[in-house]
């Protein structure tokens, strides 16, 4: 016998197995005694099946078991019933994709929602110039009116920012509701096991997630220009630690990673939501299997990166399987606190992940104690390509990275701002004066979210958000 998980089949089965009434779930496996017809290929224990009434299955008996299992006897038809079931994962992969893309369709209309606030303002702020100078027409020197003209040229381009932000906000409500409808099909052609139309789904599903990708190029990513008003989590922990969620969890998935202290530490507390963070409660403890050092760590795609204490390997440790997937040292980076931080702690190696993917900062002697920034390969841990950023990394209090450029903080104390950043995509770099509030004095940890564009600090016991504004600029049609 074997475990055969028939959902049309229960009713029927009730009607055969009275007794059974009310104990009996959709989900729930069945004891089934099967007849093999000859030159039927034998099943496998274990193995489920799927069928229905139209497909020749023949019950014919039933009895209950000692311990309330319903023993039944079915004769299945010669053909093969399996023949569906290769049809029936690429359709469980399609639903996973449509909902894979409808997720990032929440966080590109948040994204949008507010990049288009302050386009609008910036309408709004046009249009008052443009009164001002059909009013001074005239009434002004000549100088002053070529001055208030040529900063209305400056202007100008803004507009047509304005009207691209208003169609691609159009085009993510189209995107919305062909997730929807996709979503809807497949759902029903799951239902049913049936393959109508299997191609023509699968076309729409790329085409969309084709237009999603681009569609986020163009918005995901901008210019830091601000830091928020720091919002206290909660206090908890010693002066020094991390805390973090996954940057490529779905929306749904809030889980919170707790790690107090800045080394030797091997215990990590997973957290169910952030309101149980909050209350500090519902949480589960992975103990690593070798201690940590600093404070640089990153939870990505289910995995926790972090550096082995008193090395330069990089470990990557799975949550789900409780285990090390691979680890690897990075060629030539300081350990052990010989290129820290400026607020020292071990933090020589930091682990970042934007938009992009996955990044370590850290630094070598061959660049003379300089900032060097590397994307990482987060399957190998092998190096892709590296930057050497000319910005010496004890003067660096905390840095993070957005969009491909990395962001350095002056200090880790009070007074601290943004003052530096490193464009990977052209090896350039300037100076910047982002002003950022540091509440308790004291920033051991420092990470951006690209889920929820938010960056995440360790503040002297404190864990604190910080919401960031990212400007954007939009090539129109036409541009090169």
């Amino acid at each position: 016998m074997w475990p055969l998980t028939v959902p049309r089949l229960s009713l029927l089965l009730w009607l055969l197995c009275p007794g059974l009434a009310g104990q009996l779930s959709w989900a729930e496996p069945l004891w089934l005694t099967l007849r093999r017809p000859q030159g039927f290929p034998a099943l496998q224990p274990g193995q489920t099946l799927f069928q229905s009434p139209e497909e020749g299955w023949q019950l014919y008996t039933s009895a209950q078991a000692p311990d309330g299992k319903c023993i039944c006897t079915a004769v299945i038809p010669a053909q093969s019933t399996c023949a569906r079931d290769g049809r029936s994962r690429e359709l469980r992969q399609l639903m996973e994709k449509v909902q894979n893309v409808s997720q990032s369709m929440e966080v590109l209309e948040l994204r949008t929602y507010r990049d288009l606030q302050y386009v609008r303002s910036m309408e709004t702020l046009m249009r008052s110039l443009d009164a001002r100078l059909r009013a001074a027409d005239g009434s002004v020197s000549a100088k002053s009116f070529q001055e208030l003209k040529d900063r209305m040229t400056e202007l100008l381009p803004l507009s047509s920012v304005l009207e691209q932000y208003k169609a691609d906000t159009r085009t993510i409500v189209r995107l919305r509701e062909e997730v929807r409808n996709l979503s809807g099909n497949l759902a029903a052609i799951q239902e049913e096991m049936g393959a109508y139309g299997y191609e023509d789904l699968q076309q729409r599903v790329m085409a969309l997630e084709a237009r999603l990708h681009a569609c986020a190029q163009k918005l995901g990513c901008g210019k830091l220009t601000g830091v928020s008003n720091p919002i206290t989590i909660r206090a908890m922990g010693s002066r020094f630690g991390s805390w973090m969620t996954d940057t490529m969890a779905p929306s749904a998935d809030s889980r919170v990673w707790y790690m107090d202290g800045y080394y030797k530490g091997r215990r990590v507390l997973e957290f169910r939501t952030l309101g149980d963070f909050i209350k500090g409660q519902n949480f589960i403890q992975h103990l690593l299997p070798q201690p940590w050092a600093g404070t640089g760590h990153v939870v990505y795609n289910g995995s926790l990166f972090y550096n082995k204490y008193q090395s330069n390997v990089v470990v990557k440790y799975h949550f789900r399987s409780r285990s090390v997937l691979v680890q690897r040292s990075l060629p030539g980076a300081g350990y052990n606190n010989t290129f820290p931080y400026s607020w020292g702690g071990f933090s020589d190696m930091d682990f970042m992940v934007d938009e992009s993917g996955l990044w370590a900062v850290y630094t070598t002697n061959q660049n003379a104690g300089n900032i060097v920034v590397s994307r990482l390969d987060p399957h190998t841990l092998e190096v892709v390509r590296s930057w050497d950023t000319g910005y010496p990394k004890r003067s660096a209090g905390e840095a993070f990275m957005i969009c491909g450029v990395l962001y350095v903080t002056n200090s880790h104390l009070a007074g601290a701002k943004v003052y530096f950043a490193y464009f990977t995509n052209t090896s350039s770099y300037e100076y910047t004066d982002v002003p950022f509030h540091n509440q308790y004095s004291h920033i051991s940890m420092l990470d951006y979210n690209p889920r929820e564009r938010a960056l995440y600090t360790w503040n002297n016991g404190h864990q604190v958000l910080y919401n960031v504004t990212l400007f954007h600029v939009i090539s129109t049609a036409g541009d090169p």
